[in-house]
């Protein structure tokens, strides 16, 4: 996920941030009224405003839930694979902001607020916005901000003033930097710099931006690092094995191979245990544990275990979370989850509502509203068929009809991919 450009700071360098808090504030009331506004918010602002709007959050009076107890929170931290890097992710930013009027946040990747450090009359200026440890800053709790707004934008954002949804909140500014686990592609969390307004600068978002990259680097060289000593373990037995094999860890990441083409990755069940399993782009496998992964070999077609009542595969595709999709692939050969990308579960959300299927040119106007953007289609099509091999099909593109489709949306219709501008989605937003 790394960004493709650098991130756009709220305020720019040799702008005076009080003339352009006022402004800010001016576009806030007249889009909150509905009046003419005297100019549009920056895209990233919009949108998110747009969508909070849909979730029916309250200017005036939203503020985040309860914060978790000690004991959740705990819990929390050590699941979110951030504190092996807390160390190195807040060093460097701690020297940075020492003696500053700054707030340094870690949170996890639904927005929950991990740990925080700061001098302490800004952690009692947080305190009164309930901006604590354990405090969920979802969008959907409190509406546009760097923290939320980061999460569902998967890029780093700088929210100034009244660019907050809350009115409360437009005292503050605050900068957030998505970071992504290389091994599953996944978002596990952010690193969060947040003050007071007056405290705005247009390096902070660049620098949390950097912090960011650098612990996904940490994050990347761990991993080669597990994958070095994999292959140290498997070369001796893929030298003496008699038949296609590859050495792999939990995530799927090839370790070694032997009469296999090269690969980087396979997917694999959720649940992987010794035994046969079908695996995407190698059919059925016989898997066997090895120290730190797995040994997989495409099974022999003559060995393949067979008999007993046909089970279905079953894709369950779940929009209920307003932050990811989870989509679970079941079949009688083990289970595997996948998190779609925010245009991946637009395109698994249309097929799973059209199971008759979509040409290209129908999923180009579904997404884009645009008959012409059939080759961007095809294009998304491809990489998506290369994560369900043999589950999405082709001509039209469809799901399996065999396959048993399970669509878990989220209580409030409203709330149903919003993210999503896509004109194929909106009509099955029902507002409660």
């Amino acid at each position: 996920m790394s960004p493709t450009a650098d991130p756009e700071p709220a305020v720019s360098a040799g702008e005076d941030p009080r003339l352009y808090a006022r402004l800010l504030t001016e576009v806030y009331d007249a889009t909150m009224s509905g009046r003419r506004a005297p100019a549009r918010p920056r895209e990233v602002i919009g949108d998110s405003w747009r969508r909070v709007q849909g979730l029916g959050v309250d200017p005036d009076h939203a503020g985040p839930a309860d914060a978790l107890g000690a004991g959740e929170l705990e819990r929390l931290r050590r699941e979110s694979g951030l504190e092996e890097i807390l160390p190195d992710l807040t060093g460097s930013l701690r020297s940075v902001l020492q003696d500053s009027e700054n707030l340094l946040v870690v949170a996890d990747s639904r927005g929950r607020v991990l740990w925080r450090s700061g001098a302490p009359a800004v952690l009692d200026r947080a305190d009164r916005l309930g901006f604590v440890e354990g405090a969920d800053w979802a969008e959907d709790s409190v509406g546009t901000n760097a923290i939320g707004t980061a999460l569902v934008s998967r890029s780093a954002v700088q929210i100034f003033s009244a660019e907050h949804y809350v009115r409360s909140h437009h005292a503050w500014t605050c900068a957030s930097s998505p970071i992504q686990d290389p091994r599953t592609g996944r978002v596990i969390g952010l690193v969060d710099v947040s003050g007071p307004a007056s405290s705005v600068h247009p390096t902070t978002l660049a620098l949390i931006d950097a912090v960011s990259r650098l612990a996904e680097a940490q994050l990347r060289e761990k991993h080669r690092l597990s994958l070095d000593t994999l292959r140290s373990v498997a070369a001796p037995m893929l030298a003496r094995c008699d038949r296609p094999a590859l050495a792999v860890d939990g995530h799927g990441w090839v370790a070694a191979v032997a009469s296999v083409p090269v690969r980087s990755r396979v997917m694999l069940p959720t649940d992987v245990a010794a035994g046969q399993l079908w695996v995407p782009s190698l059919g059925v496998c016989d898997v066997e544990p090895l120290p730190g992964g797995w040994m997989v070999r495409p099974a022999d077609p003559a060995d393949t275990v067979v008999g007993g009542e046909s089970v279905p595969t079953t894709l369950r595709i779940d929009v209920s979370d307003t932050a990811r999709t989870l989509v679970e692939v079941q079949s009688r050969f083990g289970r595997w989850s996948h998190e779609a990308t925010p245009r991946h579960a637009e395109i698994l959300f249309l097929l799973a509502v059209h199971r008759d299927g979509r040409t290209a040119a129908e999923l180009a106007a579904d997404l884009f509203g645009d008959h012409g953007r059939a080759i961007t289609v095809r294009a998304e099509m491809s990489r998506l068929r290369k994560a369900f091999a043999g589950v999405v099909l082709t001509q039209p593109y469809r799901i399996d009809p065999a396959a048993v489709v399970e669509l878990v949306l989220p209580d409030d219709r409203a709330r149903l991919l919003p993210q999503s501008s896509a004109p194929g989605v909106r009509p099955f937003r029902i507002t409660q």
